[in-house]
C-alpha cells in the first residue's frame, strides 16, 4: 500500500481488504488453528494494536473472511449447477457430487467451516455475530435456490435444510482429511486403520446423496432451525 495510515473510509476500506487477503494467504500455508494475531500483524505491516482498529480479533477477520470465501463458491455453483435432465435420483446425485467435490477443492473454506461454530463465533461481540449470522443467512437462501435449480422437487426449507447438511458434514469431516503421524505410520501394515481413512469429497458426497433422498421421501419441508427461514427478504437476510 502507498500510505502508512488509512485516512477516509476508501484507505480504511482498502486497508481491510489488504488485511483479508494476507490472511487468506497464510490460510494457504498453516490451519486455521495456527494462524496467530501476531503473525498476521506481522505480515500486514502493522502493530496488532492498529490491526484491532479495523477488525476487532482475530475470529471477526476469519469471520469475515468465511463469508468472502463462501460468496466465492457460489460463483462457482451458479456456473456448475445448470438444470440437468434425469430421473430425481440422478439429478439428486449429481446435486451431491458438485457440492462435495467443488467444496472439497476450497480447503481454506473447509477449513473455516469446521472451526466456525467451536472457535470463530467464540471471541467476537455481539454485533460482528449479527453480521455474520445475516451473512450465513444470505448464503444459504442463495444456495438453497441453486439446488432447486437442479432439483426444484424440493421444498424451499427443505433446500434450505440441505445447506445446513452441507456445513454439518464438512464441520465433522474436515479434521479428518490430515490424520495424526500415529494413524499415518500405521497405513502401510494395517489394512483396517487403512481401509478406515475418510476421503472428504467421497463422504461428503455420501452423506448428501443419502440426505437429498431422505428429503425427498419424507417431503416435510420443515425448517432448518426454530423458525421458517426461505420467507425472510433478500434485503433482511443481506442486512449489514
Amino acid at each position: 500500500m502507498d500510505f502508512q495510515r488509512a485516512r477516509n473510509d476508501e484507505q480504511r476500506s482498502q486497508r481491510r481488504q489488504h488485511i483479508l487477503e494476507v490472511t487468506a494467504e497464510m490460510l494457504t500455508e498453516m490451519p486455521v488453528a495456527k494462524l496467530s494475531l501476531n503473525e498476521l500483524s506481522r505480515r500486514v505491516g502493522l502493530a496488532k494494536a492498529n490491526v484491532q482498529r479495523y477488525f476487532e480479533s482475530r475470529e471477526a477477520i476469519l469471520l469475515q473472511l468465511l463469508d468472502a470465501e463462501l460468496k466465492d463458491w457460489l460463483t462457482e455453483l451458479e456456473a456448475q449447477l445448470a438444470p440437468i435432465e434425469g430421473t430425481v435420483r440422478e439429478r439428486g446425485d449429481r446435486l451431491a457430487k458438485v457440492l462435495a467435490e467443488t467444496l472439497a477443492q476450497r480447503p481454506v473454506l473447509c477449513d473455516l467451516i469446521s472451526a466456525q461454530a467451536a472457535v470463530l463465533e467464540r471471541n467476537v461481540s455481539p454485533e460482528v455475530s449479527r453480521r455474520h449470522k445475516y451473512a450465513t443467512l444470505s448464503t444459504f437462501q442463495l444456495l438453497a435456490r441453486l439446488a432447486r435449480r437442479c432439483l426444484p422437487e424440493l421444498g424451499a426449507e427443505d433446500a434450505l435444510r440441505l445447506t445446513g447438511f452441507i456445513t454439518l458434514v464438512a464441520t465433522a469431516a474436515w479434521p479428518y482429511i490430515e490424520p495424526s503421524q500415529a494413524v499415518v505410520a500405521q497405513y502401510p501394515d494395517d489394512p483396517v486403520v487403512t481401509a478406515m481413512h475418510v476421503d472428504f469429497a467421497d463422504v461428503v458426497r455420501q452423506t448428501l446423496e443419502v440426505s437429498i433422498t431422505g428429503l425427498l421421501t419424507r417431503n416435510e419441508d420443515a425448517p432448518l432451525g426454530m423458525a421458517p427461514l426461505a420467507a425472510i427478504p433478500a434485503h433482511h437476510a443481506d442486512h449489514e
